[in-house]
């Protein structure tokens, strides 16, 4: 039940199971592959049911406020506006201290579709 912690964990546990009932009944010999299948069964039913339990009261976090806070690499130096690159995607920028190429920022604000950054505090 440890593939249930992680859901693309337990995603996996879940195919991996049904492969491995298919392919036992298909490759033991006929008392023991009907067996296997029946004892499989019941465990992927399991899974199912305690993977479900265990992300059901969970909430994705999802809109503009959860960019606030992470980090972003400036591609276009930002004085005042400029852009920044984050989880892959471009975003106009305004940082009032500036900012240049290649500099980490954080984002700290959301202003329509600009994203209002600092320079990010340099890594002890």
């Amino acid at each position: 039940m440890a593939c249930a912690m992680d859901p693309a964990i337990a995603e996996v546990c879940t195919a991996v199971l049904i492969l491995l009932a298919v392919v036992l009944l298909v490759v033991l010999p006929k008392p023991w592959n009907l067996i296997a299948f029946i004892v499989l069964l019941p465990v992927w039913v399991l899974e199912l049911v305690f993977w479900s339990r265990t992300v059901r009261g969970r909430r994705r976090a999802v809109g503009a406020q959860t960019m606030i806070g992470r980090a972003a690499l400036v591609i276009s130096p930002c004085r005042p506006l400029g852009q920044v690159r984050l989880d892959g995607e471009i975003w106009q920028a305004r940082c009032e201290q500036g900012a240049d190429s290649g500099d980490t920022v954080r984002v700290t604000a959301i202003d329509r579709l600009t994203l209002v950054v600092e320079p990010a505090a340099p890594a002890d």
